[in-house]
């Protein structure tokens, strides 16, 4: 495999070109595919190309700086680093690679419950660096219970509680590639009782379908650090998320893998952002490619955007130092975004900056 001229790729289709000539048949359809007919997936990506931004002019940007806070963390960028499953799949450097990345970007990297990497791991390979772990509810909630004291010990500042998989969303890709994970994943391990090549759908009946909002209370009661919800597209779930102790919501549909047909994130966004109220952070993840498709979330409401398949394209290209390629180029264009739009930081954005249009392609 020949080195990459990180210098030549521009812009994260750059990165998901370059992944997908060095990505095998199976690991390609697994990352880059969605569920049925792939229309969430695709309208993930076009809802950001029906939003015109509207910048303001005469303001003062010879100052701007992309930093943001959440849940008290200061980072550097407001672009987060999302949960992608079997990151070894895609470079040996896996997750620690992809911590180093996040690390030496200023943000934070959320890592899988399905992860090829242990949590100890990973904060081993990052340590000082802000982390959030990912999590499935197992049947077995002793495994469950295993990986939050993991997460917990090793300085996790924040969970990540995943609600829209109690099964697996027909990926049809997966099916006639016929891929399974050979790649041992040490939860998936602990979970079947040794470690073996499982299909996604196979992994996923290892998730307690009969998760509810009692659980949400209980963990979030017992839990020390902050619990997020992850993956509503409605208010009031968002609402009730909120009620039962999480301390705040990312808007997600599974990046399009779940179910088909659901609403884009972005669509999604300004109810959810409605129904927290400010009592929480809204996040968002989803068809994010751009730094102004940051800014639009932004400006619509979002406290911070979360990015998987963009990173994960780096990891793909040119392992750590293709991850942070892609981070370095999104926070650029974040800084840009904001100076052509006539604002500071992310905190001077506005629903006022952004209106409906045709879809631009």
């Amino acid at each position: 495999m020949t080195d990459v001229d990180l210098d030549r790729l521009v812009n994260v289709a750059d990165f998901e070109r370059v992944a997908s000539e060095r990505l095998d048949a199976g690991a390609l359809g697994y990352f880059a595919g969605g569920a049925g007919d792939e229309r969430t997936l695709r309208e993930n990506v076009e809802a950001y190309a029906r939003r015109r931004l509207w910048p303001r002019v005469l303001v003062d940007v010879s100052d701007v700086s992309t930093a943001t806070t959440v849940l008290g963390r200061e980072i550097a960028s407001p672009v987060i680093v999302a949960p992608v499953a079997f990151q070894k799949l895609a470079h040996p450097d896996g997750e620690a690679g992809m911590a180093r990345a996040a690390a030496a970007a200023g943000t934070i990297m959320c890592l899988s419950t399905i992860a090829t990497t242990a949590p100890a791991e990973v904060a081993a390979a990052a340590p000082g660096a802000p982390r959030w772990f990912q999590l499935y509810c197992f049947r077995d909630r002793g495994v469950t219970r295993a990986l939050l004291d993991e997460a917990i010990d090793n300085g996790y500042e924040a969970i990540a509680l995943t609600v829209d998989a109690p099964r697996a969303g027909r990926r049809e890709r997966d099916f006639r590639t016929g891929f399974r994970v050979d790649a041992t994943a040490p939860a998936v391990a602990a979970a079947v009782g040794a470690d073996a090549a499982l299909t996604p759908a196979e992994i996923f009946a290892l998730v307690d379908p009969a998760l509810n909002w009692d659980d949400l209370a209980e963990l979030a009661s017992d839990c020390s650090i902050p619990v997020l919800v992850k993956g509503a597209v409605r208010g009031d779930d968002a609402g009730l998320a909120m009620r039962n102790g999480a301390a705040g919501v990312v808007v997600s549909n599974h990046g399009g893998r779940q179910l088909d047909g659901a609403p884009a994130t972005l669509d999604a966004l300004e109810e959810i952002v409605e129904a927290v109220d400010g009592r929480g952070p809204v996040l968002i993840d989803g068809g994010i490619r751009r730094g102004t498709d940051v800014v639009t979330a932004l400006a619509l409401g979002a406290d911070a955007v979360l990015v998987g398949r963009p990173a994960l394209w780096g990891l793909a290209a040119a392992g750590e130092a293709g991850a942070r390629r892609v981070l370095e180029l999104l926070r650029d264009e974040v800084e840009l975004a904001l100076v052509l739009c006539g604002a500071n930081s992310p905190a001077a954005l506005g629903p006022g900056l952004v209106r409906p249009g045709p879809a631009l392609n």
